[in-house]
């Protein structure tokens, strides 16, 4: 199974993933995501996925609408390095940018209609 290594920009949040190979992500059209522009995981990853997960207590999260989604950002960089749900909080769906050596924009990316949800 490879592992990939992922941070924000200035590397205040770190972490190593084991995954199967990542070959597509997501694209959501709801007002944050658009907004933020990311290509996202197709899954959640669960705390076992991460052989290290560092840097959590740099981070701040942003909710809206209804709250269920936690939106978290590097309080120093302001990168989005992830998000997860209220009812399943460290199951992180990863911004595939902030994987170290993956290319987002050449993966298969899956659209899906946010706005409607």
């Amino acid at each position: 199974m490879p592992t990939y290594r992922g941070r924000c920009h200035c590397g205040a949040l770190r972490y190593v993933l084991r995954s199967d190979e990542i070959t597509a992500g997501i694209r959501c059209n709801c007002s944050i995501c658009s907004r933020k522009g990311a290509v996202m995981s197709l899954q959640y990853y669960s705390p076992d996925d991460f052989e290290e997960l560092q840097g959590l207590d740099r981070l701040a999260v942003y909710r809206w609408g209804d709250g269920m989604v936690n939106n978290y950002f590097c309080k120093t960089c302001g990168i989005y390095p992830f998000h997860d749900i209220s009812g399943k909080p460290g199951h992180y769906r990863l911004n595939l940018g902030c994987i170290d050596g993956l290319d987002p924009l050449a993966l298969r990316i899956e659209l899906v209609d946010g706005k409607s949800f």
